[in-house]
């Protein structure tokens, strides 16, 4: 059994220059691992049709875009320590150093428990008692308990020491989910033997649409969504929801000459790309403002990052143009 070593960057691990107890470390300080910018635009989770419950669920086999594992959380030791590290090279493997020995560091155990099953199976949850596995400890030199510690490509990236907010926590499980899109990982978890997903998760806004009724619809999304802040249905829900409501009453021939005549409007810009998106013509939409973004500056420029990215969120998170948009979009950005 081999512990992978901490990187020799300073700041990296949890002695001095690490986070102190009890505070998160910040994206683009020390303690991320280089090559992973967690300040970056954050993911807005699954596409809508992510199972319920986390990881991407059926009781057949994993689909070519998804990695079997046993559960979304389970315990690692210092025997199943590689088998985790192998599986950071597919997804995300966030890790919970505490120990058995001392209750107060069990408290963050439930919480975690609780995000990594709205995660959508974009992470899975490892669970280390260091009273039982020292080895693990000292390779990530930590000296405070709890410590939440990613690892995305076998590569560790600190996160917090101590108890943190249940909304913080999700703030950087969706960073995590980013840094791993931007690291090259598009897979979920999947676990065999789960129930298969039974229809929409949100019925009652399905009806509502098929009725043209936008604002009973919307207002079910934005209920489910209170109540569960991590739920990526209800988030593209309203997403998509704004974008047929701006886009209803829109000529498309009037739009499109609108653009064509005024290149540099940002406004044209964005009515021509909402009827790109609720016409199919996904990459053309973005394609058309990120261009647009890389010649505008100050309150244009965000207003057209901002509306791109509720459209990476109308067309879903995980699709394959959002993911190769946002990393353009990271380039025309910085």
């Amino acid at each position: 059994m081999t512990i992978p070593q901490q990187p020799e960057h300073p700041g990296h691990g949890q002695q001095a220059g690490g986070p102190q107890a009890g505070q998160p470390n910040q994206p683009g300080q020390p303690g991320a691992q280089e090559g992973l910018d967690l300040s970056a635009v954050r993911g807005h989770g699954a596409s809508a049709a992510s199972a319920p419950g986390g990881a991407a669920q059926s009781s057949e086999a994993p689909g070519p875009n998804q990695v079997e594992v046993p559960a979304l959380a389970f315990e690692v030791n210092e025997q199943t320590f590689e088998s985790a590290a192998r599986l950071s090279m597919e997804l995300p493997v966030v890790l919970v150093l505490y120990s058995g020995q001392q209750p107060e560091s069990q408290k963050i155990l439930p919480v975690m428990q609780k995000v990594i099953e709205d995660q959508a199976g974009r992470a899975v949850l490892g669970l280390v008692d260091v009273a039982t596995s020292p080895a693990i400890q000292q390779a990530f030199q930590v000296q405070a308990l709890p410590t939440v510690v990613a690892v995305i490509k076998g590569q560790p990236v600190p996160l917090f020491q101590g108890m943190q907010p249940e909304a913080q926590i999700r703030q950087l499980f969706d960073q995590i989910a980013q840094a791993a899109s931007q690291a090259g990982l598009h897979k979920t978890a999947w676990v065999k033997g789960a129930p298969g997903q039974q229809g929409p998760r949100h019925p009652e806004a399905l009806e509502a649409l098929e009725a043209g009724d936008l604002d009973r619809a919307e207002q079910v999304y934005k209920n489910a969504l209170a109540e569960s802040p991590a739920d990526d249905e209800a988030k593209a829900g309203i997403a998509r929801v704004g974008l047929l409501r701006r886009t209803r009453d829109k000529d498309l021939a009037a739009v499109r000459q609108a653009a064509a005549d005024n290149p540099s409007s940002v406004d044209a810009a964005i009515d021509c790309a909402d009827l790109d998106v609720a016409g199919g013509h996904v990459e053309d939409a973005f394609t058309r403002l990120i261009t647009l973004i890389g010649t505008t500056a100050g309150d244009d420029r965000e207003k057209l990052r901002v509306h791109l990215l509720d459209l990476f969120d109308a067309v879903g998170a995980e699709d394959a143009r959002v993911v190769k948009a946002r990393g353009r979009l990271m380039r025309a950005l910085f």
